[in-house]
């Protein structure tokens, strides 16, 4: 199983991959941002095989492109174009729960976990393209009852919630894979909705399945 671990940045906890930072804000101070950004790094191409090589394939039959900044009920499905390095296609993404962790998956992080509960993302992710998306992933945030972030940034894995990339075989339309991702919120708050916000068209409206 191919893990996807975001970036840590404190180094005491840096071996147990996770990194929790609490803040009134999510623009204040030096907190790092909640959505992950994977990078790779590809052989050098002329200017147009990388051109080609961006140009998101067509959709395909009974998929149209979800637009940006749809509100969609947790269970239901959203068609998005990804572009990963020199990986391009589109998946179906469908977040099938958000769900409250026990504050016991967090004991082994100390204090850094006091007045913190995990919640999960889970979401089922589809091949429709038909194009090699192989060890690509899906980053997906967690919002409060107020439509914004939680207050918390968190990275990471519990026993309940195993981060994972796309298998080497998601090159052919109609492979899935499932995955999670490890949300939080401050003792007395919840996430109630997940949102997608990769991409120049989703990043200033996200795609949000709400519970």
């Amino acid at each position: 199983m191919t893990h996807a671990r975001g970036p840590l940045f404190i180094a005491a906890v840096a071996t147990a991959g996770l990194l929790l930072s609490a803040c009134g804000s999510e623009t204040g101070g030096t907190a790092t941002p909640a959505t992950d950004t994977t990078t790779s790094t590809s052989t050098a191409t002329t200017t147009k095989e990388t051109s080609a090589s961006k140009e998101a394939p067509a959709v395909p039959a009974g998929g149209d492109v979800t637009a940006p900044g749809t509100k969609l009920k947790v269970g239901t499905r959203a068609v998005i174009p990804v572009t990963v390095g020199d990986k391009t296609g589109i998946v179906a993404v469908t977040v099938t729960a958000i769900e409250a962790g026990a504050k016991e998956d967090l004991a082994k992080f100390g204090d850094k976990a006091k007045n913190i509960t995990p919640f999960y993302l889970r979401a089922k992710v589809e091949n429709l393209s038909g194009t090699d998306l192989s060890f690509t992933s899906i980053g997906l945030r967690g919002l409060g009852e107020d439509g914004k972030g939680t207050g918390v940034i968190i990275s990471g894995d519990t026993p309940k919630c195993d981060s994972t990339n796309a298998p080497r075989t998601f090159k052919a339309a109609g492979e899935t894979y499932e995955t999670c991702v490890l949300s939080a919120a401050q003792d007395g708050s919840k996430v109630a909705a997940a949102e997608y916000n990769r991409g120049d068209d989703y990043v200033k409206s996200p795609v949000v399945w709400q519970s």
